[in-house]
């Protein structure tokens, strides 16, 4: 009886996780007509300013009445900007939470001479956000590790992205000055 017992716990805990898969950041209407993806690094102080000064009016004008929606693609330009990658994909529910609060109180984790010191910051963050993460099984979580890194790859490949934030709409790379006047000039044509 033990024997069946822990061969149906190994064959349904394997399936569990067999299924459990990774999946993107999005926000908005999955079947919006605009599709925007965002290359992004945490710790660049250029995706937090998009996060706070332009972001916030893309979502109200375009993503929150299903004109549009967002993808948030990991392009981590340092081995801080990789684990806290790692991090907001480690909560599938809550990824679009963790991604905002780590570019709203950037400064508050990306701080200290090493990587050592920085990952601190971030665990001791993102417990004090009460995200109920454990740190070290979400940093060294190989299948989040490769989606990160394919994410990173996908961008220089197909969109020669080579800095953060690099913004692509319906597959075209967006290539003016990233604010929000000029963003709404680009996606009212597409509308």
């Amino acid at each position: 009886m033990k024997k069946i017992l822990l061969l149906l716990v190994l064959f349904f805990g394997w399936t569990i996780n067999a299924s459990a898969e990774i999946s993107r950041i999005i926000s908005g209407n999955k079947n919006a007509k605009i599709t925007i993806i965002a290359y992004e690094s945490l710790t660049c102080s250029h995706c937090a300013d998009f996060h706070k000064d332009v972001y916030p009016q893309l979502k109200k004008e375009y993503i929150d009445t299903g004109l549009a929606k967002i993808e948030f693609r990991h392009f981590p330009l340092d081995i801080a900007a990789f684990n806290a990658s790692k991090i907001s994909q480690c909560k599938q529910d809550q990824g679009l939470n963790i991604l905002e609060s780590l570019y709203s109180d950037q400064q508050a984790w990306v701080k200290g001479g090493s990587v050592e010191e920085i990952n601190k910051n971030l665990k001791k963050f993102i417990n004090q956000k009460r995200f109920n993460i454990d740190f070290d099984k979400s940093v060294n979580n190989k299948e989040v590790e490769d989606f990160v890194l394919n994410d990173r790859i996908e961008g220089a490949k197909n969109f020669d992205v080579n800095a953060t934030p690099t913004i692509i709409i319906n597959n075209k790379k967006f290539d003016k000055s990233l604010n929000y006047k000029n963003l709404k000039k680009f996606l009212e044509k597409l509308i």
